[in-house]
């Protein structure tokens, strides 16, 4: 009888339990990103901080009326995405700019009607085309380049060797589905 109730125990615990795997993964996988990145753990975090403070204080301020998305990287901000009109664009880009620790403000926002849910979602599969030809090349870490996609065009963050920056940059280019390329890389030669 005890043997049946600890297993009736596990059974029931098991599908609790199986939320906790992709946290503990996350975890991990956080954890080798940091270590193998070439901004200090502190500015990687900071990075994470600022996007967090960004995406509050747009939401705040415009709700639905703009889609900005929000990339931090070495401190260094990039915002893509639609704003209806000129004004819109440039509160976003003021507002981002008052945010403490944020260096460099790369203002990517179209003046332009909100992108579609198709249109993010080709946008989402673009990047992931873009990485995973750049894990297949091998020719760098990962790790070292962000990929970001906004109306088919690339955007390239990262601190690179020039040569990292000329493959990654290659790689993109030549991916199907791109339109253009961006790079906003930081140089370590």
């Amino acid at each position: 009888m005890r043997k049946l109730s600890s297993l009736l125990l596990l059974a029931a615990c098991l599908p609790l339990l199986h939320a906790c795997v992709p946290v503990v993964a996350g975890g991990v996988g956080a954890g080798i990103t940091m270590a193998n990145d070439r901004r200090t753990s502190g500015i990687y975090i900071e990075d994470q901080n600022i996007e967090l403070k960004v995406q509050s204080r747009l939401s705040d301020k415009f709700h639905d009326q703009v889609h900005v998305n929000i990339t931090s990287y070495n401190l260094a901000l990039l915002l893509t995405g639609e704003a209806p009109t000129p004004t819109l664009r440039s509160e976003a880009e003021s507002i981002v700019q008052a945010v403490p620790n944020v260096r460099q403000v790369f203002n990517e926002i179209a003046v332009a009607p909100l992108s579609s849910f198709s249109n993010r979602s080709n946008d989402g599969y673009i990047t992931t085309k873009v990485k995973a030809h750049m894990v297949e090349a091998n020719k760098f870490n990962i790790v070292h380049v962000k990929v970001v996609t906004e109306a088919s065009v690339v955007y390239l963050l990262g601190i690179v060797t020039r040569k990292e920056a000329e493959d990654a940059t290659e790689i993109a280019r030549t991916t199907s589905g791109v339109s253009k390329v961006v790079r906003l890389f930081e140089y370590l030669d």
